[in-house]
């Protein structure tokens, strides 16, 4: 029936589910029916017996039932019985155990009893012998006998070790009692006094190796040798007992780790070797010696490392790079410390010149055999940049002050030199000069020179700052020559007859000056302009500036000693005689001789000015009218007059002609044009005579022009209205680099007390 089918399906999925055998052993039932109905039912009469046999398969399915049932609670029935013999046996057992126990308890406690005496028994001897071994042990120790007295200390290292393995928990690595612990510490408490000696040895051995490892370098192999015997324990006992999940630690006194402390030491005597070495003469001026010093004393203890000292030791130990590392530190620790001192200009080259050439060369650290070990330890430069950078600035400092100094007291030298009563020095080449421009440059080029020892970024710095102090130098020396020029003038009576010579020594000085400025300049990195200061210096202006003042208290001098004869010029006894302008000519030719002494192109300078001084003052006594012709021969005579005397002045200045520096307008040219202006016989020709003379010369005025029309004294009204309009309206713009003349000619105000309407005024 349908419902059957539905419970059998439900049924066999359960059992799926539980046994998936269930399944399999369905399917074979399913088939194996199939095949008993298909063979029993093939005929259809055969259906008639489908009720019987339904009914005997029912049957025979309750007996099955009926038998699974029986067995299954006959199984279980077992399982209850066996379950409760069980619980029994537990029972038994746990009696049984508790009584075992306490008889148990009893034989450990006889055991461990007889262990522990079994292990006295067996230590015995050596524990007998410790006390012995000690004191064996110390005197292999005193005597510096270190590999036998490490040897019998390992040996009672072992002997506690045994002990400590035979107590109660020490074989099984259990924690120890601390009685246990406290009782073997106390019995063995000579070994800890004997690590401590032989390390003290071991480490004074090593310390003291750099300076006795030539004469006898074999405690410190011995010493070495216990080193790394010492690792080596170190290693097994923190494999063997050591290691994190041992609950007994490591041994007493485990790790020792001696080879760390071996490069410790090392260091420490590295250090102090260099801290002798002339520390007390450090400061002051025998810190170059004690670079020096230094510098021995580091090659020489490297020299023992790396041929001595390195043939000691495994490999691994990289003794000298351990030497190296150990000196650079120490170096750069104490040379930051004598970079804080005080230091003079000297000092701070010392430590420059030490730390960036002598440390680095090839007599140090620049030895090609320890380039590549340097580099491989990295250990940075002896002084940082910014350390190097203030260190130059202070030497630069330094310098700047002494040398602000010396230049003071050349000055100082320089102004007595001005005082004295005789000529100043010259020359192989016969020009002027004095001590000031000598002291100066070689103090300049000394300080450049040995500034570039050090390296071209101080040289530069060393150079600006010489430039700068030259400037403020020069600038003084301006004052100076200023202050020299009033008080000259000052006392008349007490002249130095000497003050022309030391002005024109000291032009000449400005040119030695400059071209020593030029030659500094020149010495500069084209990178480091405007790379230490935002103000250059720049003496070359102050030069030119002293230059000029010098060269103008020169031409006061000149007009000073023209003065007397300026009066006599252009009147009645100089139109008959000449005179004073032979006295003028005498004169100025003894300063155009003195001229001569200056070197170029300042002498070229002075003789153009003193022409243009001549000039100016020749024209400045003819605008003062003292001649004013009656008559047309007189004006021929002043004319001819004028020319004699150009002639003159040109015989006396014919040198600067020669120089190839002549002026683009010569002021003596301007004498025999006014030589013809004055000499024209035709007065209605003064107007072409004047527009040609606003020609050459446009800073002409028409009072300059009104003056030249009286001293002719032969010019009408109209004419000179008509010349003084034509002068006004084509006044000419002066020519680009024109020099004038006539604007520092003042013309005398006119005496005449009103003009007349109808004419201009004059």
């Amino acid at each position: 029936s349908p419902e059957w089918k539905r419970s059998a399906a439900a049924a066999a999925a359960a059992a799926a589910a539980v046994w998936p055998e269930v399944e399999r052993a369905e399917s074979l039932a399913r088939g194996a029916a199939l095949k008993w109905a298909s063979g029993v039912f093939c005929r259809p009469e055969h259906l008639e017996r489908l009720g019987q046999y339904r009914k005997r398969e029912s049957q025979r399915t309750s007996s099955v039932h009926a038998r699974l049932k029986s067995m299954v609670q006959s199984y279980l029935e077992g399982v209850g019985w066996g379950l409760q013999q069980l619980r029994e046996a537990r029972l038994e057992l746990r009696d049984a155990s508790h009584a075992l126990k306490k008889t148990l308890e009893g034989l450990r406690e006889v055991s461990v009893g007889h262990r522990q005496l079994l292990a006295a028994v067996s230590n015995l001897p050596r524990l007998y012998s410790v006390r012995g071994m000690v004191l064996e042990t110390e005197r292999l120790v005193e005597s510096r006998r270190l590999l036998e007295a490490h040897a019998r200390l390992m040996d009672l290292e072992r002997w506690r070790g045994d002990v400590l393995r035979q107590l109660p928990g020490g074989a099984e690595g259990s924690a120890l009692s601390a009685g246990d612990r406290e009782l073997v510490a106390g019995y063995f408490s000579g070994v800890g006094r004997l690590v401590d000696a032989l390390g003290k040895e071991l480490w004074a051995v090593v310390s003291g190796a750099l300076a006795s490892a030539r004469q006898n370098p074999t405690p410190f192999v011995s010493a070495v040798r216990i080193v790394e015997r010492e690792e080596a324990l170190d290693r097994a006992a923190l494999e063997e007992r050591g290691g994190p999940t041992d609950p007994g630690g490591p041994p007493p006194g485990r790790p020792r780790r001696w080879r760390a402390r071996f490069f410790q030491v090392l260091e420490e005597a590295v250090s102090s070797r260099l801290r002798s070495v002339s520390y007390l003469h450090a400061r002051g001026p025998g810190l170059a010696g004690h670079l020096a010093a230094l510098q021995h004393g580091v090659m020489a203890d490297l020299a023992t490392v790396r041929h001595l000292l390195e043939h000691c030791v495994p490999p691994h130990y990289r003794l000298t790079g351990a030497y190296l590392r150990a000196g650079h530190r120490w170096l750069q620790a104490h040379l930051l410390q004598v970079s804080g001192w005080d230091l003079e200009s000297g000092e701070i080259f010392a430590v420059l010149n030490w730390v960036l050439h002598i440390y680095n060369g090839p007599d140090m650290m620049g030895d090609p055999e320890l380039v590549a070990e340097m580099q491989d330890l990295e250990l940075g430069p002896l002084v940082s940049a910014g350390g190097l950078e203030q260190l130059q600035n202070k030497y630069v400092q330094s310098v700047r002050k002494s040398v602000s100094q010396w230049m003071h007291k050349a000055l100082q030298v320089e102004l007595q030199d001005w005082q004295r009563d005789q000529e100043p020095d010259t020359d192989h080449e016969g020009f002027y000069h004095t001590s000031l421009p000598t002291i100066i440059t070689q103090m300049l080029e000394e300080n450049a020179r040995v500034a570039r020892m050090i390296g071209e970024h101080l040289r530069d710095q060393t150079i600006r700052m010489g430039l700068h102090e030259m400037e403020n130098l020069l600038n003084r020396f301006r004052e100076a020559l200023v202050e020299f020029g009033k008080e000259h003038r000052r006392d008349p009576s007490n002249k130095n007859k000497f003050y022309l010579h030391y002005l024109l020594a000291s032009i000449s000085n400005c040119i030695i000056l400059k071209n020593s400025t030029e030659r500094l300049q020149k010495q500069q990195s084209s990178c480091s302009a405007g790379a230490f200061s935002r103000t250059p210096p720049n003496p070359l202006a102050a030069l030119d500036r002293a230059v000029r003042r010098a060269c103008r208290l020169a031409m006061d001098q000149l007009l000073l000693d023209l003065q007397p004869f300026l009066p006599g010029l252009l009147t009645r006894s100089w139109l008959v005689r000449g005179d004073p302008t032979p006295k003028l000519c005498h004169v100025l030719e003894r300063h155009v001789e003195m001229h001569g002494r200056v070197r170029p192109p300042c002498r070229q300078r002075l003789q153009e000015e003193a022409q243009w001084l001549t000039v100016v003052e020749y024209v400045r006594a003819l605008m003062q009218k003292r001649l004013v012709c009656r008559s047309a021969e007189e004006r021929g005579q002043l004319a001819r007059q004028m020319v004699q005397d150009d002639a003159r002045f040109r015989e006396v200045l014919h040198g600067l002609e020669g120089e190839g520096s002549v002026p683009e307008v010569n002021p003596l040219f301007l004498l025999p044009v006014l030589a013809d202006f004055i000499r024209l016989k035709d007065p209605s020709m003064l107007t072409l005579e004047v527009s040609g003379l606003a020609a050459k010369y446009p800073d002409i005025s028409e009072e300059h022009v009104s003056v030249l029309l009286d001293i002719r004294g032969d010019v009408s009204r109209d004419i000179r209205g008509a010349v003084l309009d034509l002068l006004e309206q084509s006044a000419p713009p002066p020519p680009a680099g024109y020099r004038p003349i006539f604007t520092d000619i003042l013309v005398p105000p006119s005496t005449m007390a009103f003009c007349l309407p109808t004419a201009k005024c004059v």
